[in-house]
């Protein structure tokens, strides 16, 4: 006899199957994204979203109180545009089941087509043959039939076998799937995630074998403090980082007359870096101020705390000057640059103009975005797309008046667009930078000295709008489209993210991919950044392109990254 209604204990412990089902499948659902190079990552994004969800719900009974939990942790930790979409469906899931505490056949079938509706709306422009349309059509295939019994598992069942039948036809939606001979990565994920539900249903729950979700979390905790770097000789002029998560209450001891708009103006008086996040019933504040009774006085009005933190960031600046000093003098044993960066030292003021947040991926390209100015660094690229919650860390902790984001990929846009709609804060422009050199590009031609923000955003912009991107690596499979034909390591590269030469030689490939390059006669401006585990003749590679191109002045610098072994940006 099969189950009828799912609560929050059940579904928590079906969708921990469904991690542990895609954490097996991750490698080949990475496989299907590979195009022709080793950047897939769809399989890892979507393994992270859902341990972030998991991560940060706690275990209940009530079927709804569980899906609010998880799918804010799932908007906080989506990475890639296939987690992102991945957690507006579980988004949607909730709203249509934010009033339940159990499901049943027609209630959960109704939230999956929420859940594909949500993300559709999340996506300015929906394409066909992704995530997106098995969910669509998978789930609506389901709503025209007649019920063969009203259990879950029938349901999905008939959910996967109706999302499969469209996951093959995704070759014929998506062109570019159809050229590569694959099926659509997060189609494949997303089913993947609820066969491992429908297991549990029956019976096989897998074995929990992951050490990710223990690394993240031995990660993502901190150590205590170093007390010692404020006694009672210091000087108290940071204030207090005062974070908490509000859950409103209906009892009417309880002010009743919460209005986002005015909670944030009355916050607003009481200090600076605020951030206000509503979910429901439950708002999470982020404020500095040196004096937070007020601050906790006035929220106690509406409602209980669940979470709080207070933390004193005299303290933590003292922390972070001597770790940066330490890091300084180790580095001036090494031959290179500073490479382990996250912020920037404190420029004596207490408000900057203008702050920028950066991806990258390498200690070379860290150092150089570094000296460029660059705020705060994330780590990220091809193979570990940067999430939305590290995007809203970024943003919380930094106090400007304008806050510049560079993703500088194009899976990783989606993560930061979500990061500030999650944030709430209207000074956050990103700019959008789909490589590492646009980004470069973008820091170099800012304007710091300049006290017009809006025109050293748009300085930022010119530089990401003139810029042509080539990438080299080898092919880990045998590729042949558009008269681009190579064998399985051989050399490849790509233009602005689009395959355009391969040969058996990686110079001879460049300079191909170079010559396709839009007026390439006229550009003076070459950086080449040097992979981590490149083997590169620089004098060779800059004295081909230079017989070639005598007005191309090239820079060859030391980038680090994981995949490519020459990146270079034509201006």
């Amino acid at each position: 006899m099969g189950i009828k209604k799912i609560d929050g204990a059940i579904f928590e412990k079906m969708l921990r199957n469904g991690l542990r089902n895609i954490e097996a499948a991750e490698r080949e659902i990475n496989r299907l994204n590979v195009f022709p190079v080793a950047d897939g990552d769809t399989g890892t994004n979507m393994r992270l979203t859902v341990e972030s969800g998991i991560r940060c719900a706690h275990s209940c009974r009530e079927l709804n109180v569980y899906l609010g939990e998880l799918s804010r942790g799932m908007l906080l930790g989506a990475r890639g545009n296939s987690g992102v979409i991945l957690s507006q469906i579980f988004r949607g899931i909730y709203l249509e089941l934010s009033r339940t505490d159990e499901a049943g056949r027609t209630t959960l079938l109704n939230a999956f087509v929420r859940g594909y509706k949500v993300a559709y709306e999340s996506v300015i422009n929906p394409v066909e043959g992704t995530i997106l349309t098995v969910a669509r059509e998978g789930i609506e295939a389901v709503r025209g039939r007649k019920n063969r019994d009203a259990t879950i598992e029938s349901l999905l069942e008939d959910y996967i076998v109706s999302m499969k039948v469209v996951l093959d036809k995704t070759p014929d939606m998506l062109p570019v799937l159809g050229d590569m001979g694959v099926i659509d990565s997060g189609g494949k994920g997303y089913i993947t995630i609820i066969e491992g539900m429908l297991m549990y249903l029956r019976g096989e729950v897998l074995p929990d074998t992951s050490q990710s979700g223990k690394a993240e979390a031995a990660r993502a905790s901190r150590a205590d403090p170093d007390f010692s770097l404020f006694n009672e000789s210091s000087v108290f002029d940071k204030g207090y980082c005062t974070e908490f998560i509000l859950q409103r209450m209906t009892d009417p001891n309880y002010r009743q007359d919460f209005y986002s708009a005015q909670f944030t103006s009355e916050l607003q008086a009481l200090g600076d870096s605020l951030v206000i996040v509503e979910d429901g019933s439950r708002v999470k504040i982020h404020i500095h101020t040196k004096n937070p009774a007020p601050v906790i006085e006035h929220a106690r009005q509406f409602g209980e705390f669940l979470t709080f933190k207070l933390e004193n960031m005299s303290l933590q600046h003292s922390e972070y000057i001597r770790d940066k000093m330490a890091a300084l003098s180790e580095a001036q044993d090494c031959d290179g640059p500073v490479c382990e960066t996250s912020v920037r030292p404190a420029s004596g003021k207490t408000r900057k103009p203008l702050a920028v947040i950066a991806v990258a991926n390498g200690k070379g390209t860290e150092a150089l975005f570094t000296e460029f100015g660059c705020d705060r660094i994330l780590d990220g690229g091809e193979t570990m797309n940067t999430s939305s919650q590290e995007f809203l860390n970024a943003i919380e902790k930094l106090d400007a008046e304008s806050i510049v984001i560079l993703p500088n990929g194009g899976n990783i846009i989606m993560a930061a667009e979500q990061a500030v709609k999650l944030s709430g804060a209207q000074n956050v422009h990103i700019l959008r930078s789909k490589s590492i050199m646009e980004g470069y590009y973008a820091l170099a031609m800012d304007i710091p000295d300049s006290k017009e923000t809006a025109l050293r955003i748009r300085q930022m912009e010119n530089g990401i709008d003139n810029i042509s991107t080539v990438a080299v690596t080898r092919a880990v499979r045998d590729y042949e489209k558009g008269g681009v034909k190579c064998e399985s390591g051989e050399w490849i590269a790509f233009l602005d993210s689009n395959v355009c030469a391969a040969s058996g030689n990686m110079l001879d490939t460049t300079l191909a991919a170079l010559a396709k390059v839009d007026e390439i006669n006229d550009k003076d401006v070459c950086v080449i950044l040097v992979g981590r585990d490149a083997d590169v003749n620089a004098d060779e590679l800059t004295e081909r392109i230079n017989e070639a191109y005598p007005l191309l002045e090239c820079s060859v610098l030391d980038g680090g990254q994981a995949i490519y072994d020459i990146i270079l940006g034509i201006a």
